[in-house]
């Protein structure tokens, strides 16, 4: 037997990439653990590192359920569009376990129609290198403004640097404005004393 990890044979080159993930709806935690397992057994990826689960303040609505975030560091011989794919293939997956078409739940809400997430994967790094095409621009475009990323990101990879910007993750975190709140699972006090 090989000694290489079972995705890595007959493969071409690997790549380092890096992938958020985040639900705000039913089950959050076990949607990350699931989305993790899949993750963990598709071909042409190995997870070499997760971070610790977030608990993050929804931006732009007040009535959504807070997300659970995390952040995984894996090796990939695919490229960025069959990452992309599998990453959708995940979301649908366990959307249909939960039993809606898609990611997205539409809720009522006091200001009309909130949007929760089932799941999220989005590919925040790739490699050293920008992608853009019409399907997918990585680093992801919100990267830079979102303490949700960057926070579980700064954990397990502090000094990846952004290959547009050539700032480290831990630099852009220093440099964000008004960064939404982001807690260790578990550690948030949903009522606080004041």
């Amino acid at each position: 037997m090989s000694d290489e990890p079972r995705n890595r044979r007959d493969r071409g080159p690997w790549v380092r990439a890096y992938i958020g993930l985040g639900s705000n709806e039913g089950d959050r935690l076990g949607y990350i653990q699931q989305a993790m397992q899949l993750l963990k057994d598709a071909p042409g990826i190995e997870v070499v590192e997760c971070s610790s689960l977030y608990e993050t303040e929804p931006v732009g609505n007040e009535y959504v359920e807070w997300f659970v975030n995390a952040v995984a560091a894996i090796e990939t011989s695919m490229q960025p569009r069959e990452l992309l794919s599998v990453c959708k293939d995940i979301e649908k997956r366990l959307s249909r376990l939960a039993g809606v078409d898609g990611p997205d739940v539409l809720h009522e809400g006091p200001d009309g129609v909130t949007k929760s997430r089932i799941i999220d994967l989005d590919i925040l790094f790739y490699g050293e290198q920008p992608v853009q095409t019409s399907q997918i621009v990585v680093p992801h475009p919100q990267l830079t403004r979102r303490a949700y990323a960057l926070v579980p990101l700064l954990e397990i990879a502090p000094n990846v640097k952004h290959p547009v910007l050539g700032k480290t993750v831990s630099e852009i975190h220093e440099e964000l404005d008004a960064p939404e709140q982001v807690f260790l699972y578990g550690t948030r006090n949903p009522c606080p004393d004041f």
